[in-house]
């Protein structure tokens, strides 16, 4: 990959991960009704499910993901799932707190990882979007490993940023809405995104 290649590449990745999606509403909500390190977390285990999908697109097995799409409609399904649960919690949770001065809710990070993780490899078509990306930039057959390697860096970096920038937006607009009124509506409606999001992931084909 020449120095024009790696640019373009670059900016297609950003762009892309910045358009509003599944993912991002995920990184949002467990950022603002967590902590930013829940955000962080999230985001981890969104980048690793799209470095998966890339070292699989860039090894050519494609169609040995398409083979093993029971497995990842079962992700699909664990990652619906466990949205729902999520969900369903922090309505609770909003529900029973009638403090307007609310504490962000606890957790465990690995949480936050596993939600981002199963929601991306509940995705089997980002795969396919790899496989037809990449060959555009670069003859996938001659790769070398420096290839792969600037390869990885860019989807880590592009994808990262981005939803860490999600990440650190919505939790400064926590912060600031924390001591007022709006609280418990602010996390009855981000369990509902919640909610929203394992639906959507149960009923897509």
């Amino acid at each position: 990959m020449n120095l024009y290649d790696t640019l373009i590449l670059t900016l297609i990745m950003l762009l892309l991960a910045a358009i509003p999606s599944s993912s991002v509403g995920l990184v949002v909500v467990r950022s603002a009704t967590h902590n930013i390190r829940h955000g962080i977390a999230t985001t981890l285990g969104i980048v690793t499910g799209d470095l998966i999908f890339v070292l699989l697109a860039i090894m050519g097995l494609t169609t040995l993901s398409q083979w093993l799409g029971s497995v990842f409609t079962g992700f699909r399904y664990l990652a619906s799932g466990y949205l729902l649960w999520l969900g369903f919690d922090l309505i609770h949770g909003g529900l029973k707190n009638t403090k307007t001065n609310v504490q962000p809710a606890s957790g465990h990070y690995a949480n936050s990882y596993l939600a981002g993780l199963l929601l991306t490899l509940g995705d089997i078509k980002a795969i396919l979007f790899y496989a037809s990306l990449f060959p555009v930039f670069v003859d996938v057959t001659t790769l070398g490993m420096w290839d792969i390697a600037l390869i990885l860096l860019i989807t880590t970096v592009s994808v990262g940023s981005v939803k860490l920038a999600y990440a650190y937006a919505a939790k400064a607009i926590s912060v600031r809405t924390r001591q007022l009124t709006y609280q418990r509506p602010a996390k009855l409606t981000a369990g509902s995104l919640l909610i929203g999001l394992g639906g959507y992931l149960l009923v897509k084909n």
